[in-house]
């Protein structure tokens, strides 16, 4: 990305300040309310402009309301003509014009660290934006920081289908960081042979590093908002990291907890939510 705007003071606070550009969901599992809990758990202080507002529970989406672009203008230019942002989570933004909005944004404020969770596909294979906003979504990924797809939005990142092995997502991962020009973290939890390894592809001094980041698989039906709470609080620990390897090994750890703390909830007949405040009550 470009230098930041605000270059001399960004990142210079003792609690990262990240601001959430994303949908809501009533229930807390996923979405704004789900990223401003991962921010808060990773030692961040949390804003959020809305995109849309949802009325979801953890056995589906029942509707979605998207907020008028000059509402969510709004919002965006309140917070930032006030605060210093140190990191953007962009989630569900859903249409295009909601996708231009904040890409010119974007364009205007020059936000150091932008953690784009290109919201195009469900892990269940549901469409969660419309054909125009995936376009643009493709787009706008080539001006953020980090791309954290799951493995159905990293085939369309990709220009391919979804990718039905490790071998396959590395590969298409590289080729989504090359030809967008971003670091990508493709995530694959959802993905069906079983791998236990997040794939992490950026470019440093003109050398390209593929990175292997080994999780511990968590069998649980509870993983409503695991993206969410993953690029939410990867934006704000990479505040306080030197690269996005070591703020996703600060991440790691709390995500495990946050997945296996899940199981203890009773929220919800469905796919419940992660307990983000595991670390509180462990």
């Amino acid at each position: 990305m470009a230098e930041p705007a605000n270059a001399e003071t960004a990142g210079t606070a003792l609690v990262p300040r990240v601001l959430s550009i994303a949908g809501t969901d009533p229930t807390g599992g996923a979405g704004l309310f789900a990223d401003l809990k991962a921010i808060s758990a990773m030692g961040g202080y949390g804003m959020g402009a809305i995109t849309s507002i949802t009325a979801q529970n953890t056995t589906g989406v029942q509707g979605v309301y998207p907020q008028p672009v000059e509402v969510l203008l709004a919002q965006l230019e309140s917070i930032s003509a006030d605060v210093i942002i140190d990191a953007v989570k962009i989630g569900m933004l859903g249409e295009a014009d909601t996708v231009r909005t904040v890409a010119a944004w974007l364009e205007s404020e020059r936000p150091p660290i932008v953690v784009m969770d290109p919201v195009m596909v469900a892990t269940t294979g549901g469409k969660l934006s419309t054909d125009d906003a995936t376009v643009a979504l493709v787009e706008l990924a080539r001006s953020v920081s980090i791309v954290t797809p799951n493995v159905p939005e990293l085939g369309i990142l990709a220009g391919e289908d979804t990718a039905p092995g490790i071998d396959d997502v590395v590969r298409q991962a590289t080729k989504a960081h090359e030809e967008l020009g971003v670091a990508v973290l493709a995530t694959t939890g959802d993905l069906e042979d079983a791998s236990h390894a997040d794939i992490l592809v950026t470019t440093t001094g003109g050398e390209l590093s593929v990175v292997e980041l080994p999780f511990t698989r968590v069998e649980t039906p509870h993983t409503h908002g695991t993206g969410c709470s993953m690029s939410s609080a990867l934006a704000t620990a990479r505040v306080i990291s030197e690269d996005w390897q070591q703020a996703y090994a600060r991440v790691r750890p709390w995500m495990d907890g946050a997945l296996l703390g899940g199981l203890d909830l009773d929220v919800g007949k469905g796919s419940g939510p992660l307990d983000h405040n595991w670390y509180l009550h462990a």
